[in-house]
């Protein structure tokens, strides 16, 4: 009698196939339950089957081994017909105890795994991600830092954890996510270790580290990066109040620069005396010059050409051709002049508000106000650290004079402390385009210096550096990275300010109050000059004093009105 082979026909005519056994055998099910009844069902096969048939127990060897041996031996001992072999019922007994004591190996390793993934799964800390059997499993390590990863729930979200999961998608991996421990990005400490993220990824803690981890030279000597997947600079974040301009009394004149406005000044005055020399040259203007009286004087002329400005028509009017030519000249000179004055100052009343005296690191520097400081160990603070720019060493050397006053722990801290006081932080300016989208009254300076990039961090010569530096240009050019960045860095702050509209401050026409104040006082003071000069030659005239003409002068002025009023009374009061 021959016996089946031991291997997966014996499974295969026992359960079917492999992976349904565990619906159709019961005897599986029931050692999915308990496998000890398993154990007990083959120590009483041992018990039973063994003695009955007169045949020894194997020992130090496994029991496939022995039912091979077992089947040589009865194919050489056994004639067909004899009786004296092992009977049937005994073959149907080990072949179902070999299936079953395979069945339980089986089970025994699935169990096995799924309790080291769910091991893995609960880890403090991890973000366990991947669904595909036999893919590999990488760790990865990150910091917490708004939008790139954040804690929602249970959850891990962001910017970097949806960059993960394509690039998972695409090169076919799973991964585990876990924050960095000590919370740094990665820097050299005194003894010549690295911390943070660079450190993980030196002490094989880590496979990758996929975070807002800034591209340099002296992290390229340890580590290995791929192409970056967002570029930056360092930038200056501000608060709007703290470093918007203080307005000039004469914002009025902001509209023109001073040499415009020089400019300006220089056309009147040559227009004015343009007119004045044509008006006596035409013989239109002037006919008779030893009998006739020219109107247009050099004051008269002043007068006309200052009407014009204010689009008022003003004496004397012009009758010769070519002086008619100039004030049509001027009178378009003036309707242009005004266009772009009024056009001008209304974008500066409207964007008034965000003009910033700090529009460089140099103005920084100067300003006095506002203290500045970056992350502590960042790339940030090294890059002012190693630049020869004098401008970047005074940065570097105010804040190494008072590090423990104006460096910061956390991006999160700076963006508050900026908020909340008297700050300029100097940082990746990607990031601050965020806060300042976060945070309206938040803006960033124009200026950005430094060129440089968030990149993947790997283990030198790891196989995965250049898979994913290709999987980051492939979503490069396909525009998931842009897609990415509008979703994370979306803006609700140009909307509010379109919508915002506020009254006008005094300070923005403060200037044109005090210009028409100083008018006045100086029309009034040149009328008392020519009362007094008047007042002067009446009493010499009179020979009295000149103080008691003037005063009567005053007084009979300022009564004139109050006398008419009184003479138009009498006669209304004789008829009544």
């Amino acid at each position: 009698m021959q016996h089946p082979a031991v291997g997966p026909s014996c499974l295969q005519s026992c359960f079917g196939e492999v992976s349904s056994f565990p619906r159709r055998c019961p005897l599986v099910q029931l050692a999915r339950l308990e496998p000890l009844l398993l154990l007990l069902l083959l120590l009483l096969s041992r018990v039973f089957i063994y003695p009955r048939h007169g045949m020894p127990k194997p020992a130090g060897s496994s029991l496939l081994c022995w039912a091979s041996r077992r089947d040589g031996q009865t194919d050489r001992q056994t004639a067909p017909g004899s009786r004296s072999g092992i009977s049937a019922p005994m073959d149907k007994s080990l072949h179902l105890t070999i299936c079953v004591l395979t069945a339980l190996l089986l089970l025994r390793e699935s169990s096995q795994a799924g309790a080291g993934r769910n091991d893995d799964a609960m880890s403090k800390g991890t973000d366990h991600r991947g669904t595909g059997e036999g893919l590999p499993t990488l760790t990865v390590t990150t910091i917490l830092e708004d939008p790139y990863v954040m804690v929602r729930g249970a959850e891990l979200e962001g910017y970097c954890m949806e960059l993960l999961a394509a690039l998972a998608g695409m090169l076919r991996f799973q991964y585990r996510v876990r924050v960095v421990g000590d919370g740094q990005y990665g820097a050299v400490a005194a003894g010549g270790n690295w911390s943070g993220m660079i450190g993980e990824i030196l002490r094989r803690e880590a496979d990758i580290a996929v975070a807002p981890l800034t591209v340099t030279s002296a992290r390229e000597e340890v580590v290995s990066f791929t192409t970056p997947f967002l570029q930056t600079g360092i930038g200056i974040l501000l608060r709007k109040d703290t470093a918007s301009q203080d307005m000039s009394f004469f914002h009025f004149l902001s509209p023109f620069s001073k040499e415009t406005w020089t400019a300006l000044l220089f056309a009147y005055l040559l227009t004015c005396f343009c007119l004045f020399l044509v008006a006596r040259l035409s013989p239109s203007e002037w006919n008779e010059p030893k009998n006739e009286e020219n109107h247009f004087t050099f004051l008269n002329s002043l007068w006309f050409g200052a009407g014009a400005l204010a689009l008022q028509g003003a004496t004397p009017r012009p009758q010769a051709l070519s002086v008619r030519v100039i004030a049509v000249v001027w009178w378009l000179f003036t309707l242009a002049l005004l266009a772009a004055y009024i056009a001008n100052f209304t974008a500066l009343l409207s964007s008034g508000s965000e003009q910033l005296p700090i529009q460089t690191f140099e103005d920084l520097v100067k300003q006095r106000n506002l203290e500045f400081g970056t992350l502590e160990g960042s790339s940030t603070f090294y890059y002012f650290k190693n630049s020869k720019n004098p401008i970047h060493q005074m940065i570097y050397e105010y804040m190494e004079k008072r590090r423990e006053h104006v460096l910061v722990k956390t991006y999160q801290e700076a963006v508050q402390r900026v908020m909340d006081s008297n700050y300029a932080f100097i940082g990746e300016s990607i990031s601050q385009d965020l806060a300042a989208a976060r945070h309206c009254n938040l803006i960033r300076a124009p200026e950005v210096i430094g060129a440089r990039g968030f990149g993947i961090a790997t283990t030198q010569a790891s196989p995965w550096t250049k898979p994913l530096s290709i999987a980051v240009l492939k979503l490069r050019e396909s525009g998931d990275l842009d897609y990415l960045r509008n979703k994370w860095w979306e803006s609700s702050c140009l909307r509010q300010s379109r919508e915002r509209w506020g009254p006008l401050e005094p300070p923005a026409l403060g200037g044109l109050f005090l210009t028409l104040g100083i008018g006045l006082a100086l029309g009034i003071l040149a009328a008392l000059a020519e009362l007094s000069s008047s007042s002067r030659r009446a009493a010499a005239h009179a020979k009295k004093s000149c103080c008691s003409v003037f005063t009567e002068e005053i007084c009979t002025r300022l009564r004139i009105k109050g006398a008419a009023r009184q003479s138009q009374d009498t006669p209304g009061k004789a008829n009544a």
